[in-house]
């Protein structure tokens, strides 16, 4: 080659002349600079594609979509292919987006959804890909698209499988220590709101009072069993003569000594006057012992917090009922509010309650015989906590699976009303049952018949088992 020739057009001399003139740090600042400017270029270049693209697709009448993936950092926007074309990313404070990621997924409208949903209808994109059916329903609604719900999404996939990686990519942190201190953070702050949710469900404050008034029915007896015992060494025959324990109580704090058991101070007390004028005759020659004021007073002050306690049992009756009320009105329009509340408690809430079939609400309770006939071959139970209810436990005895059975079929439709339709329904539900149960009642009045019993076949005896006694 000539000497002064050029190379591809330029002149060696003046390539030897401008390399030793440009330091590398300005070397290295044209370089940035035209990579900027290329990456610019192909940024543009890829959005007049994708923008030329969505005109022809209009232009042919087709629908455009866009995907919509809610993650733990933001909300990302993918088009047909699961090409990234949009995203919000939430805030970097835990608590933040622990909070935003719950709403949404129960459906609620963030400013994160809505942005998004904005900018991509500017994009041209007309239907929505979703799946969270909540979250669908609620853009719907809100911004009168098309929405589709699929649960097994290819754009799902690729977020939840390369999840640090687009975090990085999108700029949400620096780099994958820092994504994983976050994530930590998230999860934490994430179970602390899901606990919190679950334990501020009304339907376990019901399940509580309810085990709580239990208890207190069976420390109240408890202690009636005591002061019975007790106030018996001076009036035994009182025992006997009031079943009732709250009056037993109310009476022994009002009027004390048996001596003061008369006619007139038991009228004071609301007693009727057939039982005063007998449990008078029987304090006049009662063979009960003398008692010390002192003894007395340490008997009428244990009867005395008896009664507070029927009190504040009462309370709790009224409690419960105006709660059941509220969280679950057609189970209580059906069985009532104190049996609507143990179900509840035993299946451990509204919404397990609701998931259980019929057969299962039917025996709920009754566990151990179920087990024990399926181990044994017995007969199975008929009916578990559900016999509380008058309709069975008032029924005759052959009736009661029958109408165990239609109780239960009717109490599950109830119950699932409460637990997701938000619908009153007792009222007709009641109706159709009762109706159900005056049809039992009249085709089944008679017991059925006792099956027959096989007469026993009369075998000859035989006395090999002796023989073979006496070889041996």
């Amino acid at each position: 080659m000539r000497e002064g020739s050029s190379i591809g057009g330029l002149n060696p001399g003046l390539m030897d002349f401008s390399a030793s003139a440009i330091s590398p740090q300005s070397q290295a600042l044209v370089h940035a600079k035209t990579t900027k400017k290329r990456l610019w270029r192909t940024r543009l270049g890829c959005d007049t594609l994708l923008k030329t693209k969505l005109r022809l697709v209009e232009a042919e009448g087709q629908v455009v979509k866009a995907t919509l993936i809610e993650c733990s950092f933001g909300i990302l926007a993918f088009n047909e292919e699961n090409e990234l074309v949009d995203k919000v990313l939430f805030q970097k404070k835990p608590q933040v987006a622990a909070q935003t990621v719950l709403d949404i997924e129960a459906g609620k409208m963030v400013d994160a959804i809505q942005s998004l949903i904005d900018a991509l209808k500017d994009k041209g994109y007309d239907a929505f890909v979703f799946e969270n059916p909540s979250l669908a329903k609620t853009v719907e609604r809100r911004f009168n698209v098309s929405v589709e719900v699929d649960k097994r999404l290819p754009a799902g996939e690729l977020v939840r499988s390369k999840t640090e990686t687009i975090a990085v990519e999108t700029g949400f942190v620096k780099d994958a220590k820092d994504f994983g201190l976050w994530m930590h953070d998230f999860t934490m702050e994430t179970a602390k709101l899901r606990v919190k949710g679950a334990v501020e469900k009304r339907d376990l404050v019901v399940a509580q009072a309810i085990q709580t008034l239990d208890e207190l029915d069976k420390t109240i007896n408890m202690l009636m069993a005591r002061v019975r015992e007790w106030y018996g060494i001076h009036f035994p025959e009182l025992d006997r003569l009031l079943e009732k324990h709250e009056t037993y109580a109310r009476l022994v704090v009002d009027l004390g000594s048996k001596e003061k058991f008369t006619v007139e101070g038991l009228l004071k007390e609301e007693v009727p006057k057939a039982k005063a004028e007998g449990i008078a005759k029987v304090a006049e020659k009662s063979m009960g012992a003398d008692l010390a004021e002192a003894d007395l007073a340490q008997i009428q002050a244990l009867c005395r917090d008896v009664t507070r306690l029927y009190q504040l049992r009462q309370n709790l009756e009224g409690y419960l009922d105006s709660t059941m009320e509220e969280v679950a009105p057609n189970t209580k329009y059906m069985v009532g509010s104190l049996l609507g509340a143990r179900l509840i408690a035993v299946a451990g809430g509204l919404t397990n309650l609701a998931k259980r079939p019929a057969s299962t609400i039917q025996i709920l309770g009754a566990e151990k015989a179920l087990f024990r006939s399926l181990k044994t071959g017995t007969r199975p139970p008929k009916h578990g906590m559900i016999f509380q209810h008058t309709m069975i436990h008032d029924a005759k005895r052959w009736q009661r699976g029958k109408i165990a059975r239609a109780l239960a079929g009717k109490l599950a439709i109830a119950i699932r009303a409460d637990a997701f339709g938000r619908r009153e329904i007792g009222a007709e539900l009641k109706a159709v049952l009762d109706k159900r149960i005056d049809e039992i009642h009249k085709k089944y009045d008679q017991p059925p018949p006792m099956p027959a019993m096989k007469p026993r076949s009369e075998k000859p005896r035989t006395d090999k088992w002796r023989k073979h006694k006496r070889e041996r």
